[in-house]
């Protein structure tokens, strides 16, 4: 990796993905498509609606995904991933993929650990 550190945009790489949920949201719009925001929150037990309200704009903001209101009452908000979203794609499974390995290795060496 010939990176000039100081110069590297990996900061606003994280500064968009970071966040407890953002990744969930994400990998849900992904793999199911268009969703309500109740969904959403259904999808995630343990999110309030503020944290899920925050992390939707946050997304929405750097253009990662879309937010559409219907003219009715009651009022009707879906959000869906925008192609520039979908470009995080393989980002994403990139991260799954290295989290795997990483958990496989931590869980080896905490068993080493406690056999010895």
């Amino acid at each position: 990796m010939d990176r000039i550190p100081e110069n590297c945009p990996v900061d606003d790489a994280l500064g968009v993905l970071v966040g407890k949920w953002k990744h969930m949201i994400l990998l849900y719009l992904l793999q199911e498509g268009t969703k309500r925001f109740n969904e959403l929150k259904r999808m995630m037990p343990g999110i309030t609606q503020k944290m899920l309200t925050k992390q939707l704009r946050e997304l929405e903001d750097e253009g990662i995904i879309q937010r559409k209101v219907y003219a009715q009452v009651p009022p009707k908000v879906e959000y869906s991933i925008t192609e520039y979203g979908r470009s995080l794609e393989p980002v994403l499974q990139a991260m799954h993929e290295w989290g795997v390995k990483h958990t496989m290795r931590r869980d080896v060496k905490q068993d080493q650990i406690k056999s010895s």
